[in-house]
């Protein structure tokens, strides 16, 4: 599907786009992959890796998705858009609320209207558990985003461009996440626990970015997939690290959860379950639930389903975390746990 097309990624020098490229860039043979961010640092570090010189598809592009007319200029005979650009750090978005709401929620409503305009055919755009049931404001954005995108596809039309969203837990070992920062403080001995019954989903990052392209290959339009992933408890995480470590507890900080939802029981209602994922179905009139998705074989969710980290029927245990940490180590040349 991808070879000889034009793919742009907003937030293309984050951890997921570095690592779509690299997949990208691996497997197919693309008219133009073009890298979309307003960091030009990052750009020029990235391109020392992934250079244009060595891969005459890659381009990078500078912009804000705030930015409406250089994302018209940017969208210009792309094929497909995979939206990663965000603001994610929850006490950043609490402290600027309406700077997130200018990223999340009107950068993503900027690209519905650029992709519409320049012709894009598909859009997947990048949403996160915290959508779910939002209870901090960056959750709050990226359910805006994503009600958003899933609507754009009645603002598009039967013929013209086509939107859905991908919506995953934790991915292992991304920044800021908890991987990194035990990591940082093992020698120390001590490790913040913001709660010991804590549990969370968890995720790779190649298992990501292959879900995402898996779900751009076959997207109909104003689907929300979401895969199926395993848990882990906090305090597994912490003894696969550094068994003998002190924990210092310190409380539930605003805006987070103990266990995180990607489905609820209202949302299950809509959802279909498939062997490694669901969809979430749009509930609008121009979708067809029949030739769209029953006739895949999705399974309609039972009553009173929901899908979060503490009821998950796969876990990882601590060998588990212990092997998958160990993995990011050696990429990132690191010390073994």
């Amino acid at each position: 599907m991808l070879n000889g097309k034009t793919i742009l990624i907003t937030g293309g020098t984050g951890s997921f786009g570095r690592k779509t490229v690299e997949t990208l860039l691996t497997r197919y043979k693309l008219n133009k992959l073009i890298i979309f961010s307003r960091d030009e640092l990052k750009q020029f570090e990235m391109s020392q890796v992934f250079s244009p010189q060595e891969h005459n598809c890659l381009r990078y592009f500078l912009g804000d998705v705030r930015d409406k007319e250089r994302l018209n200029e940017a969208f210009y005979r792309v094929d497909y858009v995979i939206h990663a650009a965000a603001i994610k750090q929850v006490p950043a978005a609490e402290y600027n609320p309406f700077e997130t709401v200018l990223t999340n929620v009107i950068g993503a409503q900027n690209i519905i209207r650029a992709a519409i305009q320049q012709g894009v055919k598909k859009v997947m755009a990048l949403s996160t558990d915290k959508a779910t049931a939002p209870c901090n404001l960056y959750g709050a954005t990226k359910l805006c985003s994503d009600k958003l995108f899933i609507a754009g596809n009645a603002m598009s039309g039967l013929h013209g461009s086509i939107f859905a969203v991908v919506r995953y837990g934790n991915v292992l070992g991304s920044r800021g996440s908890v991987i990194p920062f035990f990591l940082a403080r093992r020698k120390e001995g001590v490790f913040p626990i913001t709660d010991e019954r804590m549990t969370r989903f968890s995720i790779t990052l190649d298992r990501a970015v292959d879900f995402v392209l898996q779900c751009l290959d076959n997207m109909y339009g104003g689907e929300l997939f979401v895969p199926k992933i395993p848990s882990y408890r906090i305090m597994d995480v912490v003894r696969s690290i550094s068994p003998e470590a002190r924990i210092e507890v310190i409380g539930i900080r605003p805006g987070e959860k103990l266990h995180e939802c990607l489905i609820t029981e209202d949302d299950a209602r809509q959802s279909l379950e498939f062997d490694d994922h669901f969809i979430l179905q749009p509930n609008f009139g121009w979708w067809d639930k029949e030739s769209h998705l029953v006739k895949s074989k999705g399974r309609p969710c039972p009553e009173g389903f929901s899908y979060t980290s503490v009821n998950n029927t796969e876990w990882l245990d601590v060998e588990d975390i212990r092997a998958m940490i160990n993995g990011y180590c050696q990429d990132h040349g690191l010390e073994s746990v």
